[in-house]
């Protein structure tokens, strides 16, 4: 390479080099040589010139760097950016990288040194291909490319946290960008700059991953005891209770129906409905109606307060063309319906008379019209499993639940439903399977013998048995008060309710 090629580039390199020790000067973590640290001199146009290489050239040793600028402070502004007073004596004066270049010049980079003799024409070449030369600082890179290097102990290798020159470009200190002229001699970016300036990655904005990513709320301290006092956390039963509570509360993707069935009478269907209804009333906050499907007379009105309404389902049947138009509201089916303050639920009592039976199409147009209205229908059945209406009520119905006593009729009666049910085909057998068997008994109606025997064939047959405890309230057979329950009546309605729901829930997500 001829001596006009080498000075050119030593030119090149010397200032890429003051532009990247102008960025690194306030950094710390640089190191820079001791003074009087010997260097091995790495060009021959830094022995003429009498520098040593800085700690850049021992980095990379493919480079030659030019030293003086290394050593200078920080405010003193760099030798090649003002006018030189009196040129060193080995080397005749050279333009000042802030002046114009003359537009004789083709090139600064391509003319020869004084020193050359102009006499002598340049060799051409021909070991190498000729590539054309760029200016360092008029926005073009340099075309040859620096050799490749192996990533060394302490160095960056390229990756997709350093991107290549051209892909997003590298910065130096302060985020300022490098020029081409420094991408040339520091492709992968400047060591231990680039890494502080990447944006963290695998960032997401969807509305589901930042709401999952806000801190859970804390648990509510507890309601009563001693806990509740000292603003403790629950213990276990309340615990209990309120997920018991929350599963009660689920909400369904469309309108339930729930059930109560056992053809003997007195095995405490009507109260079963009822508590029942209170709970998921109470849980739910409303949206709840306890229907008596009794095809001639049921009891539900003696069991209920008779509250603004004396109506039943006789009546709302009759005002059937005027409940069904489209600007038909809530009121105007509430005003058929009695509503229990205490359960938070509204009741729809069976016909009191004898002359007025309902059917199967009576049954259809009741459904629909409360399913429009309300999210859970809790229905009472009669004892008469071959009537119309207790049949389509199996058939809509999404949950089971077979209230019985102890007592020999009334377990011999739930079995022998079941045993119906299980010829009906696999919808009815689905059914069977996610029944709810609530155990409801009245003093002295319980018999030793009979749970013993029973009880593992109901376990074994339906989803769950619930024991909901003797109650002196329910035995009255009275108006029934949810306030007027026992705390563990309560509760067990509360148990009984949150295994209905989840039963529901299965049978909502599990395809047919």
């Amino acid at each position: 390479m001829t001596d006009s090629h080498n000075s050119g580039q030593h030119k090149d390199r010397e200032a890429a080099a003051a532009e990247v020790r102008r960025m690194w000067q306030p950094t710390p973590s640089w190191t820079q040589p001791d003074d009087g640290e010997a260097v091995e001199e790495t060009t021959g146009a830094a022995e003429d010139a009498g520098q040593q290489p800085d700690a850049l050239s021992e980095d990379f040793h493919s480079e030659s760097w030019a030293g003086p600028a290394a050593s200078q402070p920080a405010d003193q502004p760099a030798p090649w950016t003002q006018p030189q007073s009196q040129p060193a004596p080995s080397a005749p004066s050279a333009p000042s990288w802030t002046q114009a270049v003359p537009d004789s010049a083709a090139s600064s980079w391509s003319q020869p040194d004084p020193e050359d003799d102009p006499a002598e024409p340049e060799a051409p070449r021909t070991d190498e291909p000729a590539q054309p030369e760029a200016p360092v600082f008029g926005g073009g890179s340099f075309q040859s490319a620096a050799p490749e290097q192996t990533p060394q102990s302490g160095q960056f290798p390229q990756g997709p946290q350093n991107p290549p020159a051209g892909q997003g470009g590298q910065t130096g200190q302060g985020g300022q960008p490098l020029s081409p002229a420094a991408q040339h001699f520091f492709p992968q970016g400047i060591p231990g700059q680039q890494a502080a300036q990447q944006p963290q990655q695998n960032l997401s904005f969807r509305t589901d991953d930042l709401i999952q990513a806000l801190p859970l709320p804390r648990e509510a301290p507890a309601e009563r005891g001693v806990r509740s006092m000292l603003k403790l956390r629950p213990g276990t039963t309340e615990r209990s209770e309120r997920l018991a509570r929350a599963t009660a509360a689920t909400a369904f993707r469309r309108p339930v129906t729930i059930v109560i069935a056992n053809p003997k009478g007195g095995s405490g269907k009507t109260p079963t409905t009822l508590l029942l209804s209170g709970a998921l009333g109470q849980a739910r906050g409303g949206g709840v109606v306890a229907w008596d499907n009794n095809e001639l007379r049921g009891n539900m009105h003696l069991r209920t307060h008779d509250t603004n309404s004396r109506s039943t389902v006789t009546d709302m049947l009759q005002a059937m063309p005027m409940l069904t138009q489209p600007d038909a509201r809530l009121g105007d089916v509430a005003a058929y319906l009695r509503h229990q303050v205490s359960g938070q639920y509204d009741v729809l009592t069976s016909a009191t008379t004898t002359y007025a039976q309902i059917e199967a199409k009576d049954f259809d147009q009741v459904h629909r019209l409360l399913s429009r209205f309300y999210k859970v229908l809790v229905i009472d059945t009669g004892n008469n499993e071959g009537s119309s209406n207790w049949r389509e009520a199996m058939k809509a119905a999404d949950a089971l639940v077979i209230p019985i006593k102890w007592k020999s009729l009334s377990c011999a009666a739930a079995v022998q439903m079941l045993e119906e049910l299980d010829n009906q085909g696999p919808e009815a057998q689905r059914l069977i399977r996610r029944a709810v068997i609530a155990v409801s008994n009245g003093p002295g109606d319980v018999n030793k013998d009979v749970e013993k025997q029973l009880r593992p064939y109901f376990e074994s047959r339906a989803a769950a048995v619930i024991d909901i405890p003797t109650d002196m309230h329910i035995a009255a057979e009275g108006p029934l008060d949810h306030s007027a329950l026992q705390p563990a009546t309560r509760r067990a309605a509360l148990e009984l309710a949150a295994k209905v729901s989840e039963q529901i829930t299965i049978a909502l997500n599990t395809p047919r």
